[in-house]
């Protein structure tokens, strides 16, 4: 697993499942930096894809802190000397009237994959906190990227559809999808390939391995939901796809 590229990944939301299958993924090409509020989220993927003749590095960073990104790609900057660097997310976290898109997205990716504090509870019995935790989860290169610069953000089912019991978690995850539109749509225009993805359904992942379904397959493959990210991040800007939406084939919907 060399990079064939000096360019680099940014993948914050780094877990067991989906973002660490998009980071050994987007490794193969990339190097990739991986962003966790905790260290344990990342400490055992850089070291694996380090051993496999990949370059990773972890940080923590919490994406709901301004400060805190901004320390982050601080760190990006320092720790990734000779790596061309994609910032998109200084538009999320800093909006300091960029003219010119291509000055600060010359990079390769970056994936949005936090979780958004998922809480299943009754309107009437839910805190302030509870709120605040679904809303608050809401990168110069010396060679052109082969692909057009990506963000993709992950979605889930409550993107578009408001379960009963789970406003605190819907309203995040609407709130993120909303800004991924508004941002395909503002810096589409520019070359900027921005993505959606709404996953519908449980996560083929160690944790969810006791959780028992019907069919053996009715969980979703983390390494198929890479494997669709890498296609979009790939995708020639004559043909932006905007949104995808993934299911098991025994999921309803």
């Amino acid at each position: 697993m060399s990079p064939s590229s000096p360019l680099l990944a940014v993948i914050a939301g780094v877990g067991p499942g989906t973002g660490a299958a998009v980071a050994r993924k987007f490794a193969q090409s990339y190097s990739v930096v991986l962003l966790a509020r905790s260290p344990k989220n990342f400490e055992p993927l850089v070291e694996e894809i380090n051993k496999a003749g990949g370059h990773a590095i972890g940080i923590s960073a919490d994406v709901a802190d301004e400060e805190s990104m901004k320390s982050a790609f601080e760190k990006i900057k320092g720790e990734g000397k000779g790596l061309a660097v994609s910032v998109v997310w200084k538009e999320l976290v800093n909006r300091d009237g960029v003219e010119n898109v291509q000055s600060v997205v010359e990079g390769a990716a970056a994936v949005y994959n936090v979780g958004s504090g998922f809480v299943r509870k009754p309107f009437l019995e839910l805190q302030v906190s509870d709120w605040d935790n679904g809303y608050s989860g809401t990168l110069s290169s010396s060679e052109p990227p082969k692909y057009p610069p990506t963000l993709i953000f992950t979605g889930a089912t409550a993107s578009i559809k408001g379960s009963a019991m789970c406003s605190s978690f819907a309203q995040g995850k609407w709130a993120a999808r909303a800004l991924a539109q508004s941002l395909g749509r503002e810096f589409g225009p520019k070359g900027v390939h921005v993505g959606h993805a709404i996953i519908d359904g449980v996560i083929d992942i160690e944790r969810t391995k006791s959780w028992q379904f019907e069919h053996d397959d009715a969980k979703i493959s983390a390494d198929a939901i890479a494997d669709a990210y890498w296609h979009l991040h790939t995708q020639p800007r004559t043909s932006f796809t905007w949104e995808i939406d993934m299911r098991p084939y025994v999921e309803k919907w």
